[in-house]
């Protein structure tokens, strides 16, 4: 994911020579020196100062450049909300703002690197669009579609191992859920690294005879108002699955669109209002119940409350 991210902001420089680079001293992490190297003089390395870069990019969008700021999720988004707020989307500016490593996936940087809550008080902010790409694919077509659109945009983005989910030609629009499994008893919602974790459990459910229909809903904001209500109305049952807490997130998101349009029975997979701690993705996933087991059991519990 950081190598698509690299090269794509790359090609999107060689085309547009408004677009800029900012980090907080992660260069190496997100594997972006390839862009300095090609573009010194468009990129801005601005040290461990995450609200400082938050500024120095609202400057840049105020000049008529499309800046690219990027740091780990925490520092992205809660130790600079108030500059996004006020410098970004107050003022109507143009920032791209990329946080890395989303929830379980900080694993040994731990809790004070583990956002857990980062979408959801992002999607709090007027005029934010907030995004969740799932593999490199969805990363490449979405980030040239937030570089052509003005506005601000936050892009919640794993670092590395995301697996493949999307043909290399895939296209995507922004405010729209992709299904990618179809199903009768019950619609599963999930977003980045919780989409293959839902698509082994449609393996297991089917083995038990239940037709679950799934969905990527990769934009938080807009969220998809249609494929959630159609999807109620079909199935009558609704799981969500996030790597993120249950309160204000994508469970949230679609918790909202359900009791203003279609109440049917409703559970939601996710971390459940807890701190993060330092451990191997593979240990936090069942330390928070987000594995595949985890999602069959909500969906068998949503069922019988359906029946």
């Amino acid at each position: 994911m950081r190598q698509m991210y690299c090269q794509t902001l790359i090609e999107l420089a060689q085309a547009n020579e408004q677009v800029v680079m900012l980090d907080a001293d992660l260069m190496n992490s997100m594997s972006t020196i390839p862009f300095l190297e090609r573009f010194p003089e468009r990129t801005f390395n601005c040290g461990i100062q995450e609200a400082n870069m938050i500024g120095i990019a609202a400057g840049l969008s105020a000049t008529g450049k499309i800046p690219f700021a990027h740091t780990f999720g925490p520092f992205a988004t809660r130790r600079v909300y108030d500059q996004i707020f006020v410098s970004g989307a107050y003022a109507r500016l143009n920032i791209k703002i990329i946080g890395s490593d989303p929830g379980i996936t900080a694993a040994f940087n731990g809790g004070t690197h583990m956002p857990f809550e980062d979408m959801g008080i992002m999607r709090n902010i007027p005029g934010m669009t907030v995004l969740e790409p799932s593999d490199s694919t969805m990363l490449k077509d979405i980030l040239r579609q937030v570089a052509a659109n003005y506005g601000m945009y936050y892009l919640r983005l794993l670092r590395k191992n995301a697996q493949k989910l999307y043909d290399r030609d895939s296209k995507f629009k922004i405010g729209e859920a992709v299904k990618l499994r179809d199903g009768e008893d019950v619609t599963i919602f999930a977003s980045g690294i919780m989409v293959a974790e839902t698509l082994q459990a449609h393996q297991i459910l089917e083995s038990k005879g239940i037709s679950a229909a799934v969905y990527d809903l990769f934009t938080l904001k807009p969220v998809d108002r249609a494929a959630i209500t159609n999807s109620a109305k079909r199935t009558g049952a609704i799981v969500t699955v996030e790597n993120h807490n249950i309160i204000n997130g994508l469970g949230s998101a679609v918790a909202e669109v359900l009791a203003e349009n279609m109440p049917v029975p409703l559970e939601r997979v996710g971390v459940k209002d807890l701190f993060g701690e330092v451990g191997p993705v593979a240990y936090l996933k069942e330390r928070f119940e987000l594995s595949a087991e985890d999602i069959v059991n909500k969906v068998i519990k949503v069922i019988e409350r359906k029946n």
